[in-house]
Parts: structure tokens; sequence; C-alpha cells
């Protein structure tokens, strides 16, 4: 089945225009809340949000649509994607919502779907959702007397707060460290300034003054510029750049240099293999994670997994496999001792311990692999369109495929997100890799026309 609805990272669209309108979303929440109404109890559903405007529109028509199923609905207000993740199973929830575009800017907005577990839904569940909205049974009504309430959750944020720091190794504490937070502006500008002052932290916070129209606005995980900037103005020992859900972390180290999620994985993943502490014998990345990563883990006797990109693959291959990290070179950092999915927050706080453990510097710890030659770009297309099945595309690419050989890799796929075709090439030739990229993305560029 053709999925209509949802992506690689639930329902994603422009605020106000199919899928992201209240009327749909209305039947999401409906036919979700008909979904997981299974046995005599009161259902409940956590809902959050990030900060955008649209957020306003969302929320109330995703609680009517649960309230009309029957579902208690218990709203936190904005907060961390991986804070709903925690507080559906803390609460009893049979389900979790996050309304948020995660890292798009305020136009976009969207909904990601847990389960009673603080899991992502499977494709199976979210297809079924599906299913029944197109069958007609998101229209059933409950009995008057059956409807649910509405009601917010004042102390949302200070039990987040508690709960990521109790995370941190008992008696460690972050004294002597200037660290810079981006919050882009987003969901965690309340939390994360908190987490890191209360637990001893020098902190320069930035991206903490939302106003429904700044999220990720030249900030947070994918703009990383003015970061970088305070790190060096401030002389701080890092930085922390979070996207607009806080579920992904980038940093700097404190020349003001990016460490993306390969390099905090690889330093994490070090740290825990060394205190034994790393289960599976790895960790689980997607495809997108650079070849150094891979290599550096192999000096160590470690093996990297790779998956589809999506968080919520690399989640599902940690569970059938027994690994306890895993994430995206993105910053997506999945650590399955303390949450269900990634928590940017929660990341960053690790490699911070290793820096107040080791008391060296962010560019001796978590730069400890060369990466190979890589490149992304990509090219963006209108709906309906089938640009990796022109036949000239396809020439390309084979053609492309065939120069880099064995001392290489191509990944070309479309956005789980947005209209876009990614195209990723990585190598041991700088050149070659951008002259493959150049010709695939020219390719491409010609077949959309």
């Amino acid at each position: 089945m053709t999925r209509k609805y949802f992506g690689t990272d639930g329902i994603r669209g422009q605020a106000n225009t199919e899928p992201m309108t209240a009327e749909i979303v209305l039947r999401v929440g409906r036919t979700a809340g008909h979904y997981f109404t299974r046995g005599d109890h009161r259902h409940r559903v956590v809902i959050g949000k990030d900060t955008r405007l649209s957020g306003y529109m969302i929320e109330p028509a995703l609680t009517a649509g649960f309230v009309s199923a029957g579902m208690d609905v218990v709203l936190v207000g904005p907060l961390p994607t991986p804070a709903v993740a925690m507080l559906t199973p803390s609460l009893r929830a049979d389900l979790g919502v996050m309304i948020s575009a995660s890292h798009n800017s305020f136009e976009d907005n969207g909904i990601k779907l847990f389960g009673p577990d603080g899991y992502k839904l499977s494709d199976d569940v979210e297809t079924a959702i599906e299913e029944r909205m197109d069958n007609g049974h998101d229209s059933d009504p409950v009995p008057p007397m059956l409807l649910g309430r509405a009601r917010r959750l004042d102390d949302a944020a200070g039990r987040y707060i508690e709960f990521v720091k109790n995370t941190v190794p008992s008696g460690l504490i972050l004294d002597g460290l200037r660290v810079v937070v981006d919050c882009a502006n987003g969901a965690a500008y309340k939390v994360a300034p908190t987490v890191l002052w209360e637990l001893g932290a020098d902190v320069i916070p930035i991206g903490v003054n939302p106003d429904g129209f700044n999220i990720n606005k030249d900030c947070g995980s994918t703009a990383t510029g003015r970061m970088q900037e305070e790190v060096k103005a401030c002389s701080a020992d890092v930085g922390i750049a979070l996207d607009g859900d806080a579920d992904r972390v980038i940093m700097a180290d404190e020349t003001g240099e990016i460490l993306d999620g390969d390099q905090l994985m690889a330093c994490v993943a070090e740290n825990w293999h060394k205190s034994g502490r790393l289960r599976g014998g790895g960790i689980v990345a997607t495809v997108m994670s650079n070849l150094g990563l891979e290599k550096y883990l192999g000096t160590l006797g470690l093996s990297l997994a790779r998956t589809n990109v999506g968080d919520r693959y690399v989640v599902e291959h940690m569970r059938n496999h027994g690994f306890n990290m895993g994430g995206e070179q993105s910053g997506h950092i999945v650590l399955s001792d303390y949450n269900t999915t990634g928590d940017g927050l929660i990341a960053a706080l690790e490699v911070l311990s290793v820096l107040a453990q080791t008391k060296r510097r962010a560019s001796e710890v978590c730069r400890i692999f060369q990466p190979y030659p890589q490149l992304l770009e990509n090219v963006r297309y209108k709906n309906g369109m089938l640009p990796l099945d022109d036949l000239a595309v396809k020439s390309v690419i084979e053609e492309c495929e065939k120069r880099l050989g064995g001392a290489g890799r191509l990944v070309i796929r479309k956005s789980g997100t947005e209209p876009l075709i990614r195209v990723m090439a990585e190598g041991e030739d700088a050149l070659l890799v951008r002259d493959v990229v150049n010709k695939i993305v020219g390719a491409v560029e010609q077949a959309v026309g």
C-alpha cells in the first residue's frame, strides 16, 4: 500500500495544507484514538509540541479528535520529542503525540506518534491507521458519556529535567565547563539551559526566544554558525546545537569546529566500550554514516550495523539485535539505556561527562577518526514526480557507481520528510566524489525540469 500521510518520521507537511490541516489532524486523532482503545480502562494520550505558530491550530484539533474517540488528553506544552516519549509510559498513557516538524522551518509542522511503550509506531501500525481513515472508521462517534477530558500537566518540564539529570553518573558535576547551548528557538528553549546550569556548567544560552516564526531560523543543529562563533567569542569549552524538537544534536569543540553525529557516537561508544557498558558488539547507524566511523570502530573490535535513513529504523535494529547505542550522522543519537528515541540533550550530556571525567579538551576527546571525503547535495522536485525512475538518471548513476568502485559509496534516495532527492557520495578521492555528485545532481535536475 502506498502511504498517503505517513513518511519516515510520522506525518509532515506545510501547515494548513494537506495533510497538515485541522480537518485531517482531527481525523488522525480520532482514528488513532479508536485504534489504541483496548480494554475497559480510561484511555489516555500525552500531547507535546514545539514552538511553531501552527501548533496553536494542530494541538486543539488533535485534542478534539482524541476526546471524540473517548480518550483523555494530557497536554504538556512545548517540550522536546524525547520528553513525550518518556512521559508516555511514565503516565501509563496508551499513546504519545509530538507536534513538530523537527529541523524544518516554521511553515511546516508534523505529528510523531508513540505507542504505550514510548517507541515510535511501526510502519504496520501507521498503515493500519491510514487504512481506517480511508475506510471511514475515523468517523465512528462514542456516546456522550464516554467522551474524553483534556487537562494540562503543569510539572511536565520539571519531570523531564530530573529525568535527564539522572542519566549523568552519580557524583559527576560539570563545574568548570563553559557551554554554549543553541536551542533553535524550539522545544528545549527552557529545559536545556536549566539542565546544564543545575548540573554545574557555566551556560551561555542562545536560540531561547521563540516567537512562533523563528524556530530553526539561522540557528540550531542545521545552522550552527552562530553557535560556533559564540564558542570562540566566549572561550567556551564546547558548543551544543539542538534542533527544533531537540531529538538531535550537533556539537562544536573549543575551537568552534563542528562535531557531527558520527564523531559524537564514536566518542561515546569508545567510552562505553572501555567501561563495559556497550552492548551488541558495536553500534547501529544508517547508510549515511561515514566510512571513517566504521573503520575506527573496527580498530576497537566493534562493528557498525547500517540501516535505512531514519532513527526509527535505527531503533528497530537496536531492539532486534541487542544494541544499546545507535544514531545518525545528522545528530539523532539513541541511547536505549535511557530513552526510546533520539535525545539531543542526553547525548550531549554523555559527551560532557567524558570531558569532565578525562579533563581533556573536546577537540581531543571527540575528534578521534579521520572522516572520508563525503558530499551530500539535495535536488527539489514537485510532488508526484519520479525523477529516480528516469532512464537518463539511472544511466548516470550506474556510470558513477562504476567510477567509485570499491573505494567509495554512493547513496541516492528520496527524502521521507520533504520533496527532495538526496545525493551522497564518499570515497578516498575528494575530487572524484565531487565530480560524481555533480554529474548525478545535474541529471536529476534535468529530469525534473
